[in-house]
């Protein structure tokens, strides 16, 4: 019953700002890396950003960093992605997911590689950046 669902897409003006909301249910997300991967049309799945559960700093793919902030709100099981200074790059359908794999600080190493298998994802929600 793991499940994840993403809020907040909608259409934004370039050097806009947009937040994406991920609820997660099913498991303590608490103990697990959270990550926010986006898909443009006819693209690649790409990391965004990745939040640790554990000592391990928050990752950000270089195209993103200084702009956006993934944050937790533990109490109500919501990862966001905050985004600022959007570019028409950025359009693109985002995803949030976790490996539930436990872990120790080390998870959003790896979040680049994280697929279907072995890992949980929301359907995502489409952020157009347009003018």
């Amino acid at each position: 019953q793991v499940q994840l669902v993403e809020s907040g897409g909608g259409l934004v003006q370039p050097g806009g700002s947009l937040r994406l909301s991920c609820l997660a249910s099913g498991f303590n997300m608490d103990y697990y890396a959270i990550g926010w991967f986006r898909q443009a049309p006819g693209g690649e799945r790409e990391a965004v950003a990745c939040s640790s559960s554990s000592d391990g700093p928050d990752v950000y793919a270089d195209s993103v960093k200084e702009r956006f902030t993934i944050s937790r709100d533990t109490l109500n099981s919501k990862v966001y992605l905050h985004m600022n200074r959007m570019k028409p790059e950025d359009t693109a359908v985002y995803y949030c997911a976790t490996d539930l794999v436990p872990d120790l600080g080390t998870r959003c190493k790896g979040a680049a590689q994280w697929g279907p298998l072995g890992n949980f994802w929301g359907q995502g929600t489409q952020v157009t950046v347009s003018s």
